[in-house]
């Protein structure tokens, strides 16, 4: 599939990506351009899973860029990343992720009722 991404793919935010399932992962491998496909598989999943809060302040300090910066570019690859998945897969990833994920895909962060 070309989606125009290949070349400037900003791989940075998929190589910190949090740990999903090898199925998720895998599915969502095949609708991504090429390179990121690449960094996607490459990685071994993290044991312990960073917040999507922490991901933002995680990337911003590695990049030593403002945590808004951080957070509007993060949501601009995660939202290519959204459209690229498809809403079915992209709802059973965000089910297996921390909170604060949703809102970096672009979606509302629901929390069921206890």
């Amino acid at each position: 599939m070309v989606t125009g991404l290949e070349g400037h793919w900003p791989t940075s935010e998929l190589r910190t990506a949090p740990s999903t399932p090898i199925r998720q992962r895998v599915e969502l491998a095949a609708r991504l351009p090429f390179e990121a496909a690449r960094v996607l598989t490459a990685q071994i999943p993290d044991l312990q899973p960073l917040t999507g809060w922490a991901l933002v302040k995680d990337l911003a300090d590695r990049t030593d860029a403002s945590l808004a910066t951080t957070r509007w570019d993060t949501g601009s690859v995660f939202a290519a990343v959204a459209a690229l998945a498809g809403p079915d897969l992209l709802t059973r990833i965000l089910r297996q992720l921390p909170s604060g994920f949703a809102l970096l895909f672009g979606r509302a962060e629901l929390n069921p009722a206890a």
